[in-house]
């Protein structure tokens, strides 16, 4: 055992006086859970928006205002005429026009309705349908303030509740996203080129005649990434509860327990990927090229696994990522329990062993 905890030691030498190592161990982690949390959001928010007030009377004033006072929308132009509309889209600052008609508030007071017209840039797409829902729930919310006292037959009103997430904050999706893509990517990264590193600086023949076993000595390597990603973990869940106001809902314990077990499944595929390349070049496009798209693609923290194609939903399923922000988005944001995040648990189980047990059986024991 003295020779095993001294391969560890070496090890962490290693790690430790390579400074650009250590920045991108620890550094990364914090720059992308910072970055995802608060500069890429799904959330639409502050879009510029013009209005065409053709009435000007207490009604369009008082939508305008409330409009305003939305954190979703700034009033960037008033504009006088519809021939400034297509030259507003086209200059691209605006995203969306709310026209007024003529005599709005006379309308609405004598014949019980009146029309407002939404004029969005639908160049993309989901930004044009999100605002133009904003901009609808502002309208309905102000005219049910102004029927409340009126009773109206056959009246439907629809209550929602948004649950988990009653914000709707993009940080509550990022941050389990983030926590999988680092944990894969660092680990699986950096892990990949230890055993490459030692092939190419001649080392291995020494490591390959000493009294350690090949098993051991693949362990040793894969201790200290565990130790230094497990400080990861924490600093990333200080971040989100601290600094993204994301709420860790269910167990601290079976939450930090489940990114031990993805941190080791990621070490396992790095040795993996270490075993069977021989260059360090080779080892980090494999692990970047190979598994930094299918981590942001499949895993379903970008985009819905459910709105893909049949094949692509089943490659999905030998992604470790997808299985990992399931569980951590039902224990985090949920507050489930283990009973039912126990089928991914075993997914992940076992594909640890299996890259494990496939890395061992991969390292060559006679170098050619």
């Amino acid at each position: 055992m003295k020779q095993f905890f001294s391969f560890i030691k070496k090890e962490f030498y290693h790690i430790l006086r390579d400074r650009r190592t250590m920045l991108i161990l620890l550094g990364m982690p914090v720059v992308q859970i910072i970055i995802f949390g608060f500069a890429l959001t799904n959330e639409v928010k502050n879009s510029k928006i013009a209005v065409l007030d053709n009435s000007k009377d207490v009604a369009t004033t008082s939508i305008i205002r409330e409009i305003s006072a939305s954190r979703y929308f700034e009033i960037e132009k008033n504009l006088s005429g519809y021939r400034d509309i297509e030259k507003e889209f086209k200059s691209g600052k605006i995203k969306i026009v709310i026209v007024f008609p003529q005599n709005f508030n006379n309308d609405l007071l004598h014949f019980n309705k009146a029309q407002v017209q939404l004029i969005a840039d639908a160049s993309d797409p989901n930004v044009a349908n999100t605002l133009t829902n904003y901009a609808t729930a502002i309208i309905m919310d102000y005219q049910k303030r102004i029927t409340n006292e009126m009773k109206l037959p056959y009246t439907i009103n629809t209550e929602i509740k948004m649950l988990y997430n009653p914000q709707l904050k993009g940080a509550y999706s990022f941050v389990p996203g983030v926590m999988a893509m680092v944990l894969m990517l660092v680990c699986t990264m950096m892990t990949a080129i230890t055993i490459v590193r030692e092939k190419e600086t001649g080392t291995m023949e020494v490591l390959l005649v000493s009294p350690v076993q090949p098993l051991k000595i693949i362990v040793a390597k894969a201790i200290p990434y565990l130790l230094l990603s497990m400080i990861n973990i924490i600093s990333i869940l200080l971040l989100s509860v601290f600094v993204l106001d994301v709420p860790v809902n269910g167990s601290l314990l079976l939450l930090i327990a489940v990114s031990i077990l993805f941190t080791l499944t990621s070490l396992a595929l790095g040795l993996l990927i270490s075993s069977v390349t021989d260059t360090q070049q080779t080892a980090m496009f494999v692990a970047l090229v190979g598994l930094f798209l299918p981590t942001v693609m499949l895993s379903g923290f970008m985009f819905p696994i459910e709105n893909m194609p049949l094949p692509l939903r089943i490659i999905s399923n030998i992604v470790p990522a997808k299985w990992f922000y399931t569980i951590v988005k039902s224990v985090m944001i949920k507050g489930v329990g283990f009973s039912l995040i126990w089928k991914e648990v075993v997914v992940l189980t076992g594909m640890m062993f299996f890259f494990l047990v496939v890395s061992i059986k991969k390292f060559k024991i006679r170098l050619a």
